[in-house]
This record gives structure tokens, sequence and C-alpha cells, in this order.
């Protein structure tokens, strides 16, 4: 379910669901018909129970036509009357999504939201950027060892930066925005300050703790060509990005947080014993809570337009 943080209050970047309602009006009612947010693309979803937990309506929703495990608790935020210029938006972002993932993954970039036919497309989508669900089958007939991995593998994104997410997308792909490089603090920056982090919180410097960090530092560097950008930053990439560069020393936690959402996805191909895995499942999480208590410090609120690039040079990746 959804987080209840008291940090799920709407951030300076706040612009992707619309008019924002105040937080004490109810705008939904149960058994209500909407359009739910989760992560970069727009879903249909019915309004099961409205609750008014601190001076904030909470929603718990059921997106339509997936399992009641994705069922989940959001803020008003999240949540969008089902109005025709709604679903506009919706068919755009999801045609936008389409477009951008299909030179990545190889999956169909038709998109119809709309269509009860194309459940089982959308469902393929939003897999690629959701925590949770199950595998598709793989090019090697390998379905059911993925499958049962996938299911160990479930990392919940808080809230908050859930709707970071979003607004990433929105600044990249609607306003043609882009992160300013090289990036300060940048993902080595921050991998370091969770270190320490845990290091006065444990009194210990953990070895374990040292091994997972420079395994997201690897996963980060390899993933990010690959599958962490957007098509309009690919020249940005290419620009600041050479042979002997680090991309954890020109990126920051706007690309990083995009790998948390692959991880599922990346995680389920690993031979890993069952017992290690939900260790460091419970030691991402961690890291997450990590990025959202300071996600005022280490997220920008705003982006640049599409020149963003400063000049900078990151640090070979032996050093």
């Amino acid at each position: 379910m959804g987080s209840s943080s008291k940090e799920e209050t709407a951030t300076d970047g706040d612009t992707s669901s619309g008019d924002t309602p105040p937080s004490n009006s109810n705008l939904f009612s149960e058994g209500e018909r909407v359009l739910a947010y989760h992560g970069p693309r727009i879903y249909e979803a019915k309004v099961q129970k409205a609750e008014l937990r601190k001076k904030e309506w909470k929603y718990f929703v059921h997106y339509l036509g997936w399992n009641k495990n994705w069922d989940e608790w959001v803020g008003a935020d999240r949540l969008m009357k089902l109005t025709e210029e709604n679903v506009m938006k919706q068919q755009a972002l999801d045609k936008k999504q389409g477009v951008d993932k299909s030179s990545k993954s190889g999956r169909s970039s038709q998109s119809k939201p709309k269509s009860s036919a194309d459940a089982k497309a959308d469902k393929e989508d939003l897999k690629n950027t959701a925590p949770k669900g199950r595998k598709r089958k793989s090019d090697s007939g390998v379905e059911k060892d993925n499958s049962s991995m996938e299911k160990l593998v479930k990392i919940q994104i808080p809230s908050t930066l859930k709707k970071q997410l979003v607004d990433d997308w929105d600044f990249v792909t609607q306003q043609d925005k882009l992160v300013k490089l090289p990036r300060s603090p940048n993902v080595d920056d921050i991998l370091t300050k969770y270190l320490e982090y845990r290091s006065k919180k444990d009194g210990i410097m953990t070895d374990s703790v040292g091994e997972i960090l420079k395994g997201i530092r690897c996963y980060f560097d390899k993933a990010l060509p690959v599958m962490l950008l957007y098509k309009k930053e690919r020249q940005q990439y290419n620009e600041v990005v050479h042979h002997d560069v680090s991309p954890s020393t020109i990126y920051g936690a706007e690309h990083l947080l995009r790998l948390f959402v692959k991880f599922p996805e990346l995680l389920a191909y690993v031979n890993i014993e069952e017992e290690t895995l939900i260790r460091l499942q419970q030691k991402l999480m961690d890291f997450l809570k990590f990025l959202q208590k300071n996600q005022s410090t280490f997220f920008l609120s705003a982006y640049d337009g599409p020149k963003g690039v400063s000049e900078g040079k990151g640090k070979g990746k032996d050093d």
C-alpha cells in the first residue's frame, strides 16, 4: 500500500496532476471511477474507500483490469477526475511512453489505454516502470523461475518519490527540459553520504552495506545508457559521458531513482538465494527512505532547457 509518510506533501515541482485540491476537501467519493498516476503513467481506477487522515484525504483505489494486489492508498495529488480532457491527457501520455520505450525493450509501442483488449499491453508497460508484478516470458522461455523470483523482489517506492518520477518524466518528455549536468551531489556522492549515514546509525561500517553500494554504482553505470534515459536525453549523454567517464560521477538522484524502478526486472535474472534476496530488498528500501528523507537536497525542483549541459568532467571509471 501507499506510504503515509509525513513528507507526502506537494513539492515545488508538484505540477503533474493538474489543479491539486486543498488537503481538507474531499473531491473523490467511494465508488467513483477516476484516473490515477502510477509511476510515469495514468491508469483508470475506482475509489473503494476514502478516509480523512491527519487533515488530508486518502483514497484506497483499485486499478481497473488489474489484480487486487495492486490496490493501494494514495493522496489526492495522485488522482484526477474521469473527464474527457483528462482521458486525452492519459492517452497522450501513454502514446509518448510507448514511443520512448520502443527502442529499449522491444515491446510494442502501440498503446490504447481505454480499450479493454489492450489491458495486457498496458500491463507490460507498467512492469517497465513499477516495482512489482508478474514477469513476461523471457526469450529463453524460462518463465516460472523468473516469475517466482520477481515476486520476491518487491521494492515499494515511497509516494513522494513516485511523484518525483512523474515530475521527472514531465520535465523531460513534456516540457523538453533536461537535468543540468554534471550534477552535485552526483550518484557517487549520494552513495558515500548513505554509507556515512549508516555507519553513524549502526556505530560500525559493515562490509555488506559497502558491497551493496558498489553493486548499485555498477548497476547504475551499466544500466544508464541502456534503460534509464529518455530519447531526448540521449544527445546530452553523448556529449558528457565518454569511454573513460563513469555516469555515476556525472548524473545525480534524478536518474538514480529511475534505477530503483528497474531493479525488480534486473534482479529477476540474478541467481541469488531467497534469504539473501530478502536482505537485499530491505537494504534497497532503506536506501530509498534515505533518498526520501533528503529529497529536497538531492533532487532538483526544476530542470534546464534543452541546452542545459554545463561544462564539467567526471571522474574516470577507475578513479
